[in-house]
């Protein structure tokens, strides 16, 4: 059975697969869809978008948020993080914090899955990751992963390589969440023992 995973991002795409690997009874279907920017909280979000693009879909669907919350901050920029890497780029980012002692932070991974009936609950699978906002180092080619070290560990998601990455990140957290649910759902019903 196929998914539409919601995403125009060829690095999550593959991430994501690489995450997931062969453990999910779906087939991934990824399709760019332009979805409103919604503003709230990041649960309201995700469920809004999902519930959005399942109706264009028609069918079921898989949608990602990602939040980038600094402690110094109250938690912004959270779910507005995309704008903010867009015009900051990672060394911004390590910038914003540069009058705060305290360069603590988190990343909240949600995939809302929505089977694409509309009287059916979207579901939600959340993943964290606590981190030290550095200095960028490694590659910039995957958004905030320069300047985003976990915690626990010396190198940032940058400089790791992506089998390390993909077992620890937030985003990793969500899918195991996510394909949990997917096994769950797909093995068929218990029978009842004949008597």
């Amino acid at each position: 059975r196929g998914v539409v995973f919601v995403t125009g991002n060829a690095k999550k795409l593959e991430e994501v697969t690489q995450i997931l690997g062969d453990s999910s009874p779906y087939t991934l279907v990824a399709k760019k869809i332009d979805l409103p920017e919604y503003q709230g909280e990041p649960d309201e979000i995700s469920v809004q978008k999902c519930r959005e693009a399942a109706r264009q879909v028609q069918g079921p669907v898989i949608v990602e948020d990602t939040c980038l919350c600094f402690n110094a901050l109250g938690g912004l920029p959270g779910p507005y993080i995309k704008w903010f890497l867009e015009k900051l780029k990672p060394e911004g980012l390590h910038k914003l914090l540069a009058g705060f002692e305290d360069k603590s932070a988190y990343a909240l991974c949600t995939f809302a899955f929505s089977s694409g009936n509309p009287e059916e609950p979207v579901r939600l699978f959340k993943g964290q990751t606590h981190v030290v906002i550095v200095e960028p180092r490694g590659p910039r080619d995957f958004g905030w992963d320069p300047c985003f070290q976990p915690n626990g560990y010396n190198q940032t998601y940058a400089e790791m390589p992506k089998a390390v990455k993909n077992s620890i990140s937030h985003r990793y957290r969500a899918l195991s969440e996510l394909s949990a649910f997917f096994l769950q759902s797909a093995s068929p019903e218990p029978r009842p023992a004949p008597s």
